[in-house]
């Protein structure tokens, strides 16, 4: 990490799908200890890109990549960062694999190398950070959608990650667990980049708010899409707006 910092830093990253126009195109992100960052952007803007590029899952075609101030580009690299920096996926479903939620969660730090033991009781520590008390037994694949999302957190924090990369936290979560999610950030001692569509939960998590436009991240305030409230001439009811 340098004097400034900064623990995540790409500079000029360029990637692009076979047959299609650059996703990210010369991209440059400085992320500091401490940063509660929101991105926000259309479909297809590149957000998820950006957080599989930062874990090595994919290679872009240009700039450089330092994490923890070290420059990553091999795959020997990026499985020292998998070990610091944690991500959620967008889809719950391609981040847990094991029968039960005790087991997915204890698999982390099993692979850090703690004893069976250890990882239990760490798993068992951080589901009930999150009001899991009692999954511990419950089959994984026959929990709701907004359970699985928080046990999916539950697998990245038990791992005691520096940052987390969070790619739409709220995907199918109720109103109730949603606030959960939300007081969870809050107290959350841990850097993060939250990739999310929802403005207000944004507002809520995080510090400051960017958006992706053009292969880029804007730091242009003026650009950042944002929700308000006014009144039309033809009837009386408040509506928001919201980036589509």
């Amino acid at each position: 990490m340098d004097k400034n910092g900064v623990i995540i830093r790409l500079a000029n990253i360029s990637y692009g799908y076979p047959g299609r126009s650059p996703v990210l195109d010369g991209l440059d992100l400085s992320f500091r200890r401490g940063d509660h960052l929101g991105l926000i952007g259309s479909n297809g803007s590149g957000k998820t890109t950006l957080f599989h590029v930062i874990m090595g899952l994919l290679k872009p075609s240009s700039g450089s990549i330092e994490i923890l101030g070290k420059v990553v580009s091999e795959e020997k690299d990026f499985r020292q960062v998998r070990t610091k920096v944690g991500l959620l996926f967008q889809d719950a479903d391609d981040q847990l694999f094991s029968p039960t939620v005790l087991e997915d969660v204890a698999f982390g730090p099993l692979n850090q190398g703690k004893s069976r033991q250890e990882a239990k009781q760490i798993a068992e520590e951080t589901l009930r950070s999150l009001g899991l008390a009692g999954f511990e037994s419950r089959i994984t694949h026959k929990l709701s959608g907004g359970e699985k999302r928080l046990v999916s957190l539950a697998a990245v924090l038990a791992m005691k990650p520096e940052v987390l990369l969070l790619d739409e936290p709220t995907t199918g979560l109720d109103d109730a667990t949603e606030r959960r999610l939300v007081d969870v950030l809050r107290n959350l001692d841990v850097s993060y980049l939250l990739v999310s569509h929802d403005i207000d939960f944004l507002m809520e998590t995080t510090d400051r708010i960017s958006c992706m436009v053009g292969g880029k991240i804007s730091l242009d305030d003026e650009s950042i899409p944002h929700t308000h409230i006014h009144l039309h001439k033809h009837g009386k009811h408040a509506h928001k707006h919201g980036l589509e």
